[in-house]
C-alpha cells in the first residue's frame, strides 16, 4: 500500500485517503493544535494553500492532541476555529495520534523520513510539517518552528510541483 492510499478519517468522520482528498497534488502534510503557540502558522499554511493549490498542491490539516492537549476540542469546536479564526479551506482529518503505540499508520509511515539535519523519529511538537510528492514520495519534513513560508518549505514545495 502506497502512502497515498493509507485509510484515513476526515474531521467530519468520512473515511478518506490523501489521494482521495488530493488527487495527483502534492501534499503538505501538517499535524496541527488550536491553543498552541505555533497555531498562527494556520496563517502562512492558508496562504500557501492559495498560491499553490492552482499550481497541483494541497495542505492537509492533521489536528493532534498529543503534545500539552492543545488540541482538545470536538471536531465541530476545532472546524469552526480553523474556518472563522484562520478561514482554513484546506482539508482537516479527524484528531489523530501522531507518536506512541496508538500512532496512525500514516505517521508510522512519515516519522521515518530525516529532517534536513538528518534527524528522524518522533513528531517534536505540533506544526510539524511533511511535503508528498505527487508520487508519493516523502519530498521533505520540517520541524515545527519552521515556518511554512521558509525557503527551505517553499523550495521543496517548487520542486515538488
Amino acid at each position: 500500500m502506497s502512502l497515498r492510499e493509507i485509510p484515513l478519517r476526515t474531521l467530519a468522520g468520512e473515511p478518506t485517503t490523501l489521494d482521495e482528498l488530493a488527487g495527483d497534488k502534492a501534499v503538505l502534510v501538517v499535524n496541527v493544535a488550536s491553543k498552541c503557540g505555533l497555531t498562527p502558522q494556520y496563517s502562512t499554511l492558508v496562504e500557501l494553500q492559495k498560491s499553490y493549490g492552482p499550481r497541483g498542491f494541497s495542505v492537509v490539516g492533521v489536528p493532534c492532541n498529543q503534545f500539552m492537549g492543545q488540541e482538545p476540542g470536538s471536531a465541530e469546536e476545532i472546524q469552526e476555529f480553523c474556518s472563522t479564526t484562520y478561514g482554513v479551506d484546506f482539508p482537516l482529518l479527524e484528531k489523530t495520534d501522531v507518536n506512541g503505540d496508538d500512532r496512525h499508520a500514516l505517521y508510522r509511515v512519515l516519522v521515518e523520513t530525516a529532517d534536513a539535519e538528518g534527524a528522524a523519529g518522533d513528531i517534536q511538537w505540533n506544526f510539524e510539517k511533511f511535503l508528498i510528492d505527487r508520487e508519493g514520495k516523502v519530498a521533505g519534513r520540517f520541524r515545527p518552528r519552521t515556518t511554512p513560508d521558509d525557503p527551505s518549505v517553499i523550495a521543496a514545495i517548487e520542486a515538488a510541483l
